[in-house]
């Protein structure tokens, strides 16, 4: 893994921790794997705790670093946070929404300030998010410059005091012509 190991993320009781209730989060904080991924099937569980606010965090995937600045990330988002949760975030290249979440269907879904079930499939140029066992996004790229395979990161926002947990994270790669349903 890489990433800020020594002010921003930790190991505690089993989960992987980024940022602090008792300190701001001075930027955004991502730590990837350092193997790039194209097909596959992501399984996890996340919590945020914390400042209300612009506050969120969330799982980079057919990401890259950036060099500046030297925290960023550059890729698709499945996005953890108020008016963004189960949503398509696409960070730092076109910078902007995808595919939006049905509001009513999150709020039915999530289980605020408890642990969440996420599952993101990619494959190819396919790209469907899960929240608790539901899909709240189906997004298909249509831009053929926009790479389908990268690394995987999970973020902490900066600019507040906040915490997100994710655990039990589980990669299944899929063969390359698979599709999955």
């Amino acid at each position: 893994m890489q990433g800020d190991t020594i002010n921003t993320w930790r190991i505690h009781e089993g989960s992987l921790v980024g940022g602090s209730l008792s300190q701001t989060v001075p930027h955004n904080e991502f730590i990837s794997t350092t193997k790039s991924y194209a097909n596959y099937v992501l399984k996890l569980k996340f919590k945020l705790t914390g400042y209300e606010g612009f506050i969120n965090g969330g799982v980079q995937f057919h990401s890259r670093r950036i060099t500046n600045p030297a925290h960023e990330m550059t890729g698709y988002q499945a996005d953890i946070g108020k008016g963004y949760w189960g949503s398509l975030y696409d960070e730092s290249r076109r910078n902007k929404l995808l595919a939006v979440a049905d509001s009513a269907q999150i709020k039915r879904l999530l289980r605020p300030n408890d642990w969440n079930d996420y599952e993101i499939q990619t494959q190819g140029k396919r790209i469907r998010i899960l929240l608790n066992g539901e899909q709240t996004v189906a997004y298909t790229e249509e831009d053929e410059t926009i790479p389908q395979s990268g690394l995987i990161a999970f973020q902490i926002h900066g600019g507040g005091k906040a915490e997100v947990r994710y655990k039990d994270i589980i990669l299944e790669e899929l063969p390359r012509n698979t599709a999955r349903k």
